[in-house]
């Protein structure tokens, strides 16, 4: 009997030794979890890799006791897909794709990132000087669902050329550097940093910019927007507001500290420096602390993708200018 009587004692004693440590745990899982936030980015020159160098991003984690991962994609159309699949929370894209998503996904365009950043390219020793000589010519463009598309359209038919008389070669954005230094193209039409890959390399000229073909703000074309969900914005409305205060910062930083951004660049997104500096010196992509989207910009823009069959006509984009202004306030 004293036998079992110990035998009951020791599975007593290893019981209510389980439930303690089971209890004890069950106290310091909420202490220990972390909310991942999922951003969406591109390997450009987004402000939001500076605000990751610079230590911006480190201090959001802190203070909302969350992890905040980059999802790299190479275009806009993908990342879109994730944003509307829950996979991604906030993202970073070209204009194009930020106001596609704030029309037909449940989300709003916060700020705008960076101005300018596509031009129609060719190579260095071709003979062309103005898109009215394009007619006949081979250009090389990243797709219809693309925001090129419609800029490639517009430079067209404003020097008089109808897009059916030229021929079309579809490829990635990344590709036409090197379709241009072989000359299989006689043109192309893509975004930073592949504009300023090629034009660094010595193998590619600009024929015509964004911002000689629509400007719209600053007298520039727009060229990156951040977006987020709305039940993202709506549950962590704090949350977001730092992480757009984050990029203004970052803006902010490189607008004031050229040299370094150049160099954090290079780091973050593994670009030579020479190519950044390029981009950067030649006004390639452009930084403003002119962030907070407004409706006129907005109004302009979306009439340009409804022009251009990338928009229906009863797409109406939302954005919310609140948090870019807030931030503009705090680094003032």
């Amino acid at each position: 009997m004293l036998h079992t009587f110990l035998k009951k004692t020791a599975l007593k004693t290893v019981f209510a030794g389980a439930l303690a440590v089971a209890a004890l745990s069950a106290n310091i899982a909420p202490a220990m979890a972390t909310d991942t936030i999922n951003f969406g980015t591109q390997p450009a020159t987004m402000p939001i890799y500076i605000a990751r160098a610079m230590g911006a991003l480190d201090e959001v984690e802190k203070k909302h006791d969350v992890k905040i991962e980059f999802k790299v994609f190479s275009y806009g159309a993908p990342e879109n897909q994730a944003l509307a699949a829950g996979e991604l929370q906030i993202a970073s894209a070209g204009m194009g794709p930020a106001i596609v998503a704030a029309a037909r996904l449940p989300a709003k365009l916060l700020a705008i990132s960076i101005l300018e950043q596509t031009a129609i390219i060719i190579p260095a020793d071709s003979p062309l000087t103005s898109v009215a000589e394009l007619k006949g010519k081979k250009i090389a463009y990243p797709g219809k669902g693309s925001q090129q598309y419609p800029l490639l359209v517009k430079a067209l038919a404003d020097a008089g050329i109808a897009i059916d008389e030229v021929e079309l070669f579809k490829t990635k954005g990344s590709d036409v550097p090197t379709l241009l230094a072989n000359k299989s193209v006689d043109a192309g039409i893509t975004w930073d940093p592949h504009v300023s890959s090629a034009l660094a390399s010595g193998n590619a000229k600009v024929l015509i910019k964004a911002e000689k073909i629509l400007p719209i703000k600053a007298g520039h074309y727009i060229g990156n927007g951040v977006y987020a969900r709305n039940d993202f914005i709506a549950a962590r409305p704090e949350l977001v507001q730092d992480l757009i205060t984050a990029i203004v910062k970052a803006v902010d930083f490189i607008i004031k500290n050229e040299d370094e951004a150049i160099k954090m660049w290079a780091a973050e997104i593994g670009f030579p420096e020479d190519v950044i500096r390029f981009a950067i010196k030649e006004k390639i992509s452009v930084y403003n602390l002119d962030v907070a989207p407004e409706a006129s910009t907005i109004e302009a823009y979306t009439k340009f993708l409804k022009d251009a069959d990338i928009l229906k006509p009863e797409d109406n984009p939302q954005f919310d200018a609140s948090f870019a202004q807030n931030a503009l306030k705090m680094i003032k």
